[in-house]
């Protein structure tokens, strides 16, 4: 198939392509998903190629959409909800922690329930108020669901394609900052990394940096501005279930280690990871985990948000603070 130049909005566009392609059970619904191709074209042109009973413009009513999914997915189909902000998920928060999370255990495993939830999320792009949330950690605590992020064009192309074949219900969360990024797709997606891996993204020797979504490129940016020191950049991709392999060796091999997400800190996921690599490798570690994240506000005025934001110099400004531990 080759290798193509994409920003990860195409790259995303050409994913659902290909799940389309493949399975006539794959449908797309959302607002204004079909006629407009998405606030963020993610999909332009499928509407115009697949027609109106397979991408579908809906009320705005998020329960809605996630409660027909859920009853579509019950019938057979593999349905693909677009949530077209990250703030909007809430009046569906309802279906997918109570039903949609809970059928597949309930049912002993009998009944699956093969619906993905794609969500833009983040800040960074001057938007209005409900518009640039990060709630990924609403999600990893329910059970019952796969909770991935993707971070560049390569994986948008396979995680979509991932989830839509997965049987259980996976919620995607997009960074809709980095929508605009471009890079080489491998177009054929088999010897992709799997669904449920996290990946090192660039070795290093002295600190390892765990992140997933927008905050990947802001690490690797970190890591190229410094010089002095070796960094390690995971990207976590999987945040639920975590890989928990890949995250504990590098921080066993580097003994440090700083975690970055734009969500608050404060009962944010890089608790949970925290957490867990305190308890697992507790030995191992030169200092405390440290986290760099967003603040216990709600989400600022555009004007406002680049001081809310992890950047550059606060994710070395950890990195400094971890290695003089």
């Amino acid at each position: 198939m080759g290798v193509e130049t994409l920003s990860l909005s195409r790259a995303m566009n050409e994913g659902l392509r290909k799940a389309m392609e493949r399975d006539p059970r794959v449908l797309v619904m959302g607002e204004d998903v079909g006629r407009l191709g998405g606030v963020f074209r993610v999909t332009d042109g499928l509407q115009k190629d697949f027609g109106e009973s397979r991408v579908i413009d809906t009320p705005l009513a998020e329960s809605g959409i996630v409660g027909t999914a859920i009853g579509l997915a019950l019938r057979g189909y593999r349905p693909v909800c677009e949530i077209q902000f990250d703030g909007f998920v809430f009046p569906a928060f309802n279906q997918i922690t109570t039903q949609l999370a809970k059928m597949r255990l309930r049912s002993l495993g009998t009944l699956e329930l093969p619906v993905v939830v794609r969500i833009p999320f983040g800040g960074g792009i001057g938007a209005a108020e409900h518009h640039s949330e990060s709630p990924e950690a609403y999600f990893t605590h329910t059970g019952g669901l796969r909770v991935v992020a993707c971070s560049n064009p390569s994986d948008a192309y396979t995680m979509i394609q991932q989830a839509i074949s997965c049987p259980d219900p996976v919620i995607l969360f997009e960074p809709k900052r980095r929508y605009w990024d471009r890079a080489p797709v491998e177009l054929d997606p088999s010897g992709a990394v799997p669904l449920g891996r996290a990946v090192v993204a660039r070795p290093g020797r002295d600190v390892t940096l765990l992140a997933y979504g927008p905050a990947v490129r802001t690490c690797l940016e970190a890591a190229q501005a410094d010089e002095s020191r070796s960094v390690e950049v995971v990207d976590v991709r999987s945040l639920s279930p975590l890989d928990e392999a890949t995250v504990l060796s590098s921080v066993r091999r580097t003994g440090r280690c700083v975690v970055v997400h734009e969500a608050p800190v404060f009962s944010g996921y890089g608790a949970e990871l925290a957490a867990r690599i305190t308890e697992r490798c507790f030995y191992d570690l030169r200092a405390p985990v440290l986290r760099v994240g967003g603040f216990s506000t709600p989400y600022p005025p555009s004007r406002l948000e680049r001081h809310y934001l992890p950047d550059l110099d606060r994710v070395l400004d950890a990195v400094d603070r971890t290695m003089a531990w």
